[in-house]
């Protein structure tokens, strides 16, 4: 698959690169998606979770009421769960949520996440550029030359920049990440996928090392 190389300003150079087939051009997992997707969502669960059960709560243990004689049901203890400010039954407990998958699924999601990108006609190829100090104003800009002004997208650097990085945060539902910290969900998330020219020929080597 062979896109134009853009420049800054949303024009063509007159450059194109060729997308690896073997990254791009697989058929998709969804399976595999899902799996990396629930995987990622777990890990950034905090688990610190947790109610006070009966036995936990500080309360006066004395009878409330007659055990007989009363037409109604015997009460023994304040902490009870049927009662307001009792423990709560089965109530939750800090917990780890993370789990493991193999790396080949994890490569295999990532690819088809990035295939279902290509099949969507959602990637756009930027030439290389930098700036010398962080600025908004000029993120924008280039957000706003690629008709992407309102739009998810997510930016793929070859390599940290952190000027870069630091020009995009205040920029609403645009987000900047290298392509080693790439993962399924944030391409998924994303509704256009913009990647700097020098890092296209990266993703073969890294998916296929």
């Amino acid at each position: 698959m062979e896109l134009n190389v853009l420049t800054i300003e949303g024009k063509e150079t007159g450059r194109k690169v060729t997308l690896p087939e073997s990254v791009f051009g697989i058929e998709p997992s969804d399976h595999a998606i899902y799996l990396d997707v629930k995987q990622f969502l777990a890990n950034n669960r905090q688990g610190t979770h947790k109610s006070k059960e009966k036995a936990e709560i500080a309360a006066s243990t004395r009878k409330i009421k007659k055990q007989k004689g009363t037409g109604g049901a015997r009460a023994g203890s304040l902490k009870s769960p049927v009662f307001r400010g009792g423990g709560r039954v089965f109530g939750p407990r800090p917990r780890n949520y993370s789990f493991k998958l193999n790396k080949k699924l994890k490569h295999l999601a990532r690819k088809s996440a990035l295939a279902y990108k290509a099949l969507n006609q959602s990637i756009i190829v930027m030439e290389d550029f930098s700036f010398e100090a962080p600025k908004t104003k000029q993120f924008a800009s280039i957000v706003s030359s690629l008709n992407l002004t309102g739009q998810r997208s997510l930016v793929v650097l070859k390599e940290a920049n952190d000027n870069i990085y630091r020009s995009s945060r205040n920029i609403e539902r645009a987000e900047v990440v290298t392509l080693a910290d790439l993962n399924t969900y944030n391409i998924m998330k994303a509704k256009s996928l913009v990647l700097v020219e020098s890092s296209v020929e990266e993703f073969g080597k890294l998916f296929n090392a």
